[in-house]
């Protein structure tokens, strides 16, 4: 299927929409199961046993960014859904993607891609025997402008080396990856602004936001199969940093300079873990056991400052944090009859920070934290090629340590209320998957997940942030149709329910301190709405064409409104994209392919928020900021500013054209 960004790949999970919202090489922002997972919060994503999900990181707990990945090199990928696997512990709440890289390509390929907005990439992978094994060595690079009035001017340069042997069960894989990224960003600009024709759809209120981001890593597999089971073990260390320059809220805070800042990252991670499965019985029962051990250590610096021009104004706060944890785990699988099996798991996760705050010593500190996950599951069938499935689990994400020691706010010195170091969920699933009609597989499954009460840090702002506890339950309806060889279809439909639980009287305090200006007071009124959760997801798909010769594709997915307050004043539009692509392989082994991306130019948002900011055309900013004598508008309306939907607009009709040749 084609993909306009690497981290698209994802979405051959169902009901998961993966958007962008600032620039070609800030992580993705995420949509599964009602969450607005914003840049991978709850949901954890692994390459090649590596984690991508960042702790404590300068931009949002579980940031988690592909842009490293090479699509071509992806193997498969393995989805879970839901806290129900005890192999499953931090940021998987919601589900886990777990992406195998292919160990081996026939021969040599060469590609050349060009297309709208000056989009280029030039790709190689070349795969030889060595010794007794196999290297794989692949190089990309690529750049794009996009359609904004400042082009993003993304580079960015992608490098594997990767030596396997033997097989994925017994034998042990090395590999080396580099990648390199700088752009500038079209952030999200308010809608009242292109309204009133002082930016173009594709304009922005900013130029000089953007970012740049490097990686460099290297992971090693081992596994080995013997009479006593199957034995696992991998290690990974990793090289990350990430500079970004943003401005959400325009001159909200500071009329002159604006309201620029720069989020910087910079770490060292690593880990082992190691597993092993074993067969045995129970009361002369066959089972399978699992028991294993995952451990982290995040070696971090982190920095937030006030900018102009990317240039700094003033410090807001910086940190060296040392983050580690140890998660030790054991599943069972009991068949306890040729059409019942029952699975029961638990895990236990240790984790311990330390936090140096630069500025203020009031916000250092030491923590620690455990807890408990239990799991299990049973399993009805097969009754003519169908099954019936019951979940139950509980599962957990770590806050940003920055927030578990924090007491004082670093922007007004006020008291902090700390952030729980982990943040228990509960969840529960039914479900039935069936193979009862020819070449359809299909699954429907009922869902329900509970968040407690949080307290998380806002990287946007130093801060913490408080979050009621939530509930979200709705269904998911997935097919996969492959009547005949030269033809598949999927079909998939996700509905979700999801509110906030309780009374927010922050908000209510809030609503009522802000009456007098509707503008102000609109959007902030206490509700149960949890911004940004969408309520439909939906995608379908149609493939044709065999190995060689003609293929063409199409796919559909809908992404429907979302509120974005909690009062549900203001509310995204819906989303319909189409994208599709056309071309066709040769027997000397080239292929011609011709890609096409929102193919209806739909000029809908890829992504929405609601929240306040202040642009210099607003009346409020006079009263805010007038250029003579005091404010006529209280504080608490100046802090909050103009409320208004903040939008990142769909990119375009756009096509690509790619060569390529395998040798």
């Amino acid at each position: 299927m084609p993909w306009s960004r690497p981290g698209e790949v994802l979405e051959v999970v169902p009901g998961l929409i993966v958007t962008q919202h600032s620039g070609e090489g800030k992580a993705n922002q995420y949509f599964l199961r009602g969450f607005n997972l914003d840049h991978g919060t709850d949901f954890a994503i692994f390459v090649d046993d590596m984690p991508v999900n960042m702790r404590t990181h300068a931009h949002g707990q579980g940031y988690a960014d592909l842009n490293f990945l090479i699509p071509e090199l992806v193997g498969s990928i393995d989805i879970k859904k839901g806290p129900y696997y005890a192999d499953e512990g931090d940021f998987a709440s919601v589900g886990a993607a777990h992406i195998s890289l292919t160990e081996s390509l026939r021969g040599t390929l060469a590609s050349v891609t060009a297309g709208s907005f000056n989009y280029k990439r030039f790709l190689g992978i070349t795969s030889q025997q060595v010794g007794a094994g196999n290297l794989l060595i692949a190089g990309e690079v690529y750049g794009y402008d996009g359609p904004w009035d400042h082009p993003d001017d993304a580079r960015k340069f992608n490098g594997i080396v990767r030596y396997n042997q033997g097989t994925r069960d017994d034998g042990f894989s090395l590999t080396a990856m580099a990648y390199s990224n700088k752009w500038n960003s079209s952030d999200q600009i308010p809608e009242r602004a292109i309204e009133s024709g002082e930016i173009g759809l594709y304009g922005e209120l900013d130029p000089t936001d953007g970012g740049r981001s490097d990686r460099f890593s290297l992971s090693g597999k081992w596994a080995h199969t013997s009479d006593y089971g199957l034995s696992k073990a991998n290690f990974y260390v990793i090289k990350s940093a990430l500079d970004l320059w943003n401005d959400f809220t325009f001159f909200l805070d500071n009329p002159a300079n604006g309201d620029q800042f720069h989020q910087h990252d910079d770490r060292i991670l690593g880990g082992v873990n190691a597993s092993h499965q074993f067969g045995g019985s129970f009361a002369g029962l066959p089972m399978e056991t699992e028991i294993g051990l995952q451990s982290r250590y995040d070696d971090i610096k982190l920095a937030l400052t006030n900018t102009v021009a990317r240039q700094f104004l003033s410090n807001i706060r910086s940190d060296k944090v040392q983050e580690g944890s140890v998660g030790l785990y054991v599943q069972n699988t009991v068949h306890w009859t040729d059409w019942m099996r029952t699975y029961v798991g638990y895990r236990g996760d240790f984790y311990t920070t330390s936090v140096d705050s630069m500025f203020n010593a009031a916000n250092s500190g030491n923590a620690n934290a455990a807890i408990g996950s239990p799991k299990a599951g049973i399993v009805f069938g097969p009754f003519a090629k169908t099954e019936f499935y019951i979940n139950a689990g509980e599962g957990f994400h770590s806050n940003d340590a920055r927030g578990v020691t924090a007491t004082k706010s670093p922007v007004t010195g006020d008291p902090l209320s700390s952030s729980p170091f982990l943040v228990r969920t509960k969840g529960a699933e039914v479900g039935v998957r069936s193979k009862i009609i020819p070449n359809l597989e299909s699954t429907f499954s009922v869902f329900v997940l509970d968040s407690a009460s949080e307290i998380v840090f806002s990287g946007d702002a130093g801060d913490t942030e408080a979050s009621r506890p939530s509930r979200r339950y709705g269904f998911e309806w997935t097919n996969r149709y492959h009547p005949l060889s030269w033809l598949s279809i999927t079909g998939d439909l996700a509905m979700t329910h999801a509110r906030f639980k309780g009374f927010d009287a922050e908000q209510a305090a809030l609503y009522d301190s802000l009456a007098g200006f509707p503008q102000v007071q609109i959007g902030n009124a206490p509700g149960n709405y949890i911004p940004g959760s969408p309520d439909v997801v939906a995608s379908a798909s149609i493939r044709l064409g065999e190995a060689k010769g003609l293929f063409t594709s199409l796919r559909y997915s809908y992404f429907g409104p979302r509120p974005l307050t909690e009062d549900r004043a203001f509310v995204s539009p819906a989303t319909g994209l189409l994208n599709g692509q056309v071309g066709y392989k040769f027997d000397n082994g080239w292929q011609i392919k011709l890609e096409g991306f929102n193919l209806t130019d739909s000029r809908s948002d890829q992504i929405t928020y609601a929240y306040g900011s202040l642009i210099k055309s607003d009346a409020l900013f006079g009263q805010c900021f007038p250029t003579t004598g005091l404010p006529t508008a209280p504080a608490a309306v100046c802090a909050n500013g103009v409320m208004d939907s903040v939008l990142h607009p769909v990119e375009p009709l756009a096509v690509r054209l790619t060569i390529a040749g395998r040798f």
